[in-house]
């Protein structure tokens, strides 16, 4: 139970702004418990779209936040993301899973006021794919295809 919970807090803080790693910490649990993948997959992707749901909630606070001395985005970088946010729309969420530009997506999600009902469909889409790939790497099965 121990491992699910520490996969589930590694998945929701990758998805944060917090500089954090699931991945490893799936594939481990995989190569240990190969039989548990579903149960693995389910609670990395839960807790990783929980942890982007929290960004979209920061985003639609974002007009309290914005002047804190912590706030991790210049204006600059917000005014450059709305741009190509406007630009994709919803669609670029399938990229949520990508490191480094896909906390980021998920905040201006938030500040565009995306509707949560999509938000959240598109990125469980894009993050359990991504989760799914690597269980299939991990687990060998693209050889068997």
């Amino acid at each position: 139970m121990f491992s699910l919970w520490a996969l589930f807090l590694s998945a929701f803080g990758a998805a944060t702004l917090l500089p954090l790693q699931s991945e490893a910490v799936l594939v481990g649990l995989l190569l240990r418990q190969p039989e548990a993948w579903v149960t693995l997959l389910l609670v990395a992707t839960l807790g990783n779209v929980l942890g982007s749901v929290v960004n979209w909630l920061l985003g639609r606070a974002i007009e309290r936040l914005r002047d804190k001395r912590w706030f991790p985005f210049s204006p600059a970088q917000l005014a450059r993301a709305q741009r190509r946010y406007q630009r994709w729309g919803p669609w670029s969420l399938l990229l949520s899973w990508v490191p480094v530009i896909g906390d980021p997506l998920t905040l201006i999600a938030g500040i565009m006021g995306e509707p949560l009902w999509r938000f959240l469909l598109l990125v469980t889409l894009a993050k359990a794919g991504r989760y799914a790939v690597l269980v299939m790497l991990t687990l060998g099965w693209f050889h068997a295809w």
